[in-house]
């Protein structure tokens, strides 16, 4: 990380924040689709992609998936339906199917939310990838289509990641992707009758250049072979880009 620069002062001597005169609230994102080259993100929908959906999470028959989530493993397909029916009509979080642009079909899901245009603020979770999504290209496009979005097109200053302390998959992938861990929340949250501590991770608009540089280098067509396997990881195009040491 690098340093930070030395803080500006006020008239009576104390340390401040720098300065953002031309500062002024960022949009709130809109519900629209975004496409990539391996997948795209839909509005969730019921119609569209319930079906979709529950059949892909019933492959993971241990309920694995839902461990480290507030919500799930669902007792019934009719009860993950009502539940995707009530959280696909919320504003915030601002749910997301993911779907594979091969097969059309959804295959996981994943929000925005704490959304704060004020500041320039925004997270991104509910993450839930099945198994026909876990450890595939899609997931890492999927992840930088919406960092992207809120980047460029929105303007937000932060982005953050926050999962259970004890998920190491999930600190682990977002610190694969460019976050930086910045600590651990102790006794968080109650979630399904037992303590959560959050690990918090973020990037920030300063480091975003890099690490889409990187993403763009990893996620190109030429950096894959016949069978979707890739030739240079993302740590190396991180490494070249200087979005890593």
């Amino acid at each position: 990380m690098e340093p930070q620069p030395a803080p500006a002062h006020n008239q009576l001597g104390q340390p401040i924040g720098a300065a953002l005169p031309d500062w002024t609230p960022r949009a709130f994102p809109a519900l629209e689709a975004m496409q990539g080259r391996t997948c795209r993100l839909e509005p969730l929908d019921v119609a569209r992609h319930a079906d979709d959906l529950i059949a892909a999470f019933a492959l993971d028959a241990e309920g694995r998936t839902w461990t480290y989530l507030p919500y799930g493993p669902f007792e019934s397909p009719e009860a993950h339906r009502a539940w995707l029916r009530e959280v696909s009509a919320q504003r915030d979080p601002q749910f997301y199917a993911i779907v594979d642009e091969a097969s059309g079909k959804a295959v996981g899901q994943a929000s925005y939310l704490r959304i704060a245009p004020e500041h320039g603020v925004i997270e991104v979770g509910h993450l839930a990838f099945s198994p026909l999504l876990q450890r595939t290209t899609a997931s890492t496009e999927a992840m930088y289509l919406m960092m992207r979005r809120a980047f460029e097109e929105y303007g937000y200053r932060r982005y953050e990641w926050k999962c259970d302390s004890l998920n190491a998959p999930s600190w682990t992938t977002a610190e694969r992707l460019g976050f930086t861990f910045e600590g651990i929340f102790r006794q968080a949250v109650v979630m399904k009758q037992r303590n959560r501590d959050t690990t918090w991770l973020s990037i920030t608009d300063a480091e975003w250049p890099a690490l889409r540089d990187a993403f763009e280098g990893w996620l190109a067509p030429e950096n894959f072979d016949a069978q979707e396997q890739q030739r240079r990881s993302l740590l190396k195009f991180q490494r070249e880009t200087g979005a890593r040491a």
